[in-house]
């Protein structure tokens, strides 16, 4: 019965976000959330101490690997087992819910906001989480 309920539940998420979408609805970060996410990351990357760790011959740690890297764009799945992070609890609480059906996380530096039935990123922000 439970399991049930779950498929009900994700076709209507489904039909919803492929509704607004057929609409032609876009769903990006609101001005107010930009600014908010990137005052957050900057007061918090002057004050935590990240040690500046560094890989060989002083060079700084890679990110995603290129392939991968090059496929986080807008209208794009999220690849496969990509380690994907949730927003701070204390950012995630000043900032109004995300659009039914979607999220927001991290990835490699960037945030992107992803509908969750098909993983596709409809917006990002780069350059915000500083390491």
């Amino acid at each position: 019965m439970r399991c049930l309920f779950i498929t009900l539940g994700a076709v209507l998420l489904s039909l919803q976000v492929s509704q607004a979408n057929e609409a032609g609805l876009s769903v990006v970060f609101s001005g107010d959330e930009i600014r908010v996410i990137r005052a957050y990351y900057h007061d918090h990357a002057i004050t935590k101490d990240h040690k500046g760790k560094r890989g060989k011959k002083g060079k700084k740690p890679q990110g995603l690997p290129p392939g991968i890297a090059k496929n986080l764009q807008r209208g794009k799945p999220l690849p496969p087992g990509i380690a994907k992070q949730y927003l701070p609890q204390e950012l995630h609480d000043v900032l109004p819910a995300p659009p039914f059906g979607y999220e927001r996380v991290v990835v490699d530096g960037k945030v992107l906001l992803v509908e969750i039935a098909t993983r596709v990123i409809h917006d990002i922000l780069t350059d915000v989480v500083l390491h």
